[in-house]
């Protein structure tokens, strides 16, 4: 046998070994990497909705999707390096869930991966876009509502109990959106004619003492701020607001579900759908300065009856017809 049919038979057996071998190298699917600021029970139902979102756009996590969870367990500092941490991973898009602190944790000037954020609630005011339209930078994604929200609420609270003109509200400090959220709500209060008493949380250790400031105080209903600190702790408020026979209006369904009384709020199942379809577009090579900043459509009223017995109160019936959900 010649040298040249030798070297062409083994060229043709290395070639045919070849094209295995590379049919068999896994082809890069697409990364997500999801940051938040709670712990993985108090979002799982959030997260779920997300999922369902990309399920419902053709993703199945490990065969065409990744996704990387960075849960920062309600402390807040961490959340800087886990973004840092999903960056270093190369992740093609960051979904910022939650609050504020897990979008700015993202919003890195060193960061120029995508951003699809769900929980600010004034992201022109909090400097995160320029606009709703134009977001520019590489942000985007849906805002949790506006200062409507916290006057819808006052208003179902006073209709619910209008014999209490004094309503206690927690609000965390170490956020840009507490003069928003203060001005926003003393203003609604006003035009209802009702008191606020302003009780400021600063960390978990705070809440005794804002406990005992909103008993003093002659509080005679209850309200909360969106921030994750409230959420994550929100058994001491819903213990607390009980033993007080204080009726209380909560800023999410959880609150609700887990013995509170009523709740208005944005309806986070559409919002974490939603934001799917962002993580969708950026895949397929859209820049998040050209998708404009969406914002809620749906929201939902919830009415806990278990948690009105308890305390000793009867919901007017004009307030229970327009509940979207009642709890019995």
């Amino acid at each position: 046998m010649s040298k040249k049919v030798i070297c062409f038979a083994l060229g043709a057996m290395l070639l045919a070994l070849s094209v295995p071998a590379e049919a068999q190298q896994p082809k890069k699917i697409p990364t997500i990497g999801v940051v938040i600021p709670g712990s993985r029970p108090i979002y799982a139902a959030r997260i779920e909705e997300f999922n369902n979102g990309l399920r419902e756009l053709g993703y199945v996590e490990g065969q065409n999707i990744a996704i990387e969870y960075r849960y920062a367990e309600g402390k807040f500092d961490r959340l800087p390096d886990l973004a840092a941490e999903l960056v270093r991973l190369r992740v093609d898009v960051i979904v910022a869930a939650g609050g504020i602190q897990a979008i700015r944790a993202a919003k890195n000037p060193a960061n120029t991966t995508p951003i699809v954020m769900t929980g600010s609630l004034d992201p022109v005011g909090d400097a995160l876009i320029a606009s709703f339209a134009r977001p520019g930078g590489n942000i985007t994604g849906l805002s949790l509502g506006g200062p409507e929200l916290y006057g819808k609420r006052l208003e179902l609270l006073k209709e619910t109990v209008p014999t209490s003109p004094r309503v206690a509200v927690f609000w965390y400090r170490p956020t840009p959106a507490v003069p928003f959220y203060l001005t926003e709500i003393q203003a609604s209060a006003r035009a209802l004619g009702l008191q606020i008493h302003s009780l400021e949380v600063r960390s978990i250790s705070d809440f005794d003492g804002a406990f005992r400031a909103a008993a003093k105080g002659g509080a005679r209903a209850l309200t909360v701020s969106t921030h994750p600190i409230f959420t994550g702790n929100r058994t001491q408020i819903l213990e607390f607001a009980a033993k007080n026979r204080l009726p209380a209006m909560y800023p999410w369904r959880e609150y609700v579900e887990d013995g509170g009384l009523m709740s208005y709020a944005t309806k986070l199942s559409d919002l974490y759908r939603r934001a799917a379809t962002y993580v969708d577009k950026i895949l397929k090579g859209a820049k998040p300065v050209d998708l404009p900043v969406e914002q809620p459509t749906k929201f939902e009223f919830i009415i806990n009856l278990k948690a009105a017995k308890q305390i000793g109160l009867t919901i007017p019936p004009n307030v229970l017809a327009r509940a979207d959900r009642v709890i019995r």
